[in-house]
C-alpha cells in the first residue's frame, strides 16, 4: 500500500505512541479497593481503553464493556480515579517499539505533527514530557481542547486549521475505531497500528487506508 505523502500528521497517544495500560490498571485497581471493589487487572482494561476516563470507570465498576453502574458510585469513584491518576500517570506507561524513529522519519520529510488524543491535557502533557516526545509536535490537542472528542472529527478539523492545510492533505495515525471514524468524517487519509487498544477487536475490520505494526514501517508507506 503506497499513500499520498501528507503535508500534516496528527497521531493518537494512547495504544498509538504510549502503552499506558499498566498505569492505567493500577490506577483502576486502587480506585475499585477504595470501594471494597475487587481488582479488575491489567488484562481487563488493556480492553476496556480508548473511550475516556468516564468509560473506563463505568467498565471497572461493573466488569462489563457496555456496564452502567449505579449514579452515585459513579460520580464518586471518578473523582477518585482522576486523582490517582494524576500521582500515577507516566509511572510504568511507555512508548512502543519505533515510535522514536517513526516521529524522527516523519520530521525528516518536513511533515508537522500534532497529537490529537481524549485524555486530559493535564495527563496528556507529563506523560509526553516525561516520555522525551512533546517537542515533536506543534500542537497538542486534548481531551477538553474543545467541546467535543474523537470520533467526532471537531479535533482534527481543529488540527488542520491550526496548520492552515485542508483536510485532504492530511494524515491521522491512530488504533481504534474512533480514530477511523473522525479521520474519515474529517477527510483525513487514516493509518491503524495493530497493536493498539480497540477494545480486542482486528483493526483491519475498520477498513482503514494502511494497517503498520511499528511506527518504524511508516517510510514504507508514501
Amino acid at each position: 500500500m503506497t499513500l499520498k505523502k501528507p503535508s500534516v500528521v496528527l497521531i493518537d497517544l494512547d495504544g498509538t505512541l504510549v502503552d499506558s495500560v499498566p498505569d492505567l490498571a493500577w490506577v483502576t485497581d486502587q480506585m475499585l479497593d477504595s470501594f471494597n471493589l475487587p481488582a479488575r487487572g491489567e488484562t481487563k482494561v488493556r480492553k476496556w481503553v480508548g473511550n475516556g476516563v468516564k468509560s473506563l470507570v463505568k467498565r471497572a465498576l461493573t466488569d462489563q464493556l457496555d456496564g452502567e453502574p449505579e449514579p452515585d458510585l459513579l460520580d464518586k469513584a471518578i473523582p477518585v480515579f482522576m486523582s490517582l491518576y494524576e500521582q500515577h500517570a507516566c509511572v510504568e506507561s511507555t512508548l512502543y517499539p519505533g515510535v522514536k524513529q517513526g516521529l524522527a522519519w516523519l520530521k525528516q520529510q518536513r511533515i508537522r505533527l500534532g497529537c490529537v488524543t481524549n485524555k486530559d491535557a493535564r495527563f496528556t502533557l507529563p506523560i509526553l514530557d516525561k516520555l522525551g516526545i512533546h517537542d515533536d509536535f506543534d500542537i497538542v490537542i486534548s481531551g477538553d481542547t474543545l467541546p467535543r472528542k474523537k470520533p467526532d472529527p471537531a479535533p482534527l478539523l481543529h488540527g488542520v486549521d491550526f496548520f492552515g492545510v485542508t483536510p485532504d492533505k492530511a494524515m491521522m495515525i491512530g488504533d481504534s475505531v474512533s480514530d477511523v471514524k473522525a479521520s474519515r468524517a474529517a477527510g483525513f487519509s487514516i493509518v491503524c497500528v495493530s497493536y493498539g487498544y480497540n477494545h480486542g477487536a482486528d483493526i483491519r475490520t475498520t477498513e482503514p487506508d494502511a494497517v503498520i505494526d511499528t511506527f518504524a514501517e511508516l517510510e514504507s508507506l508514501f
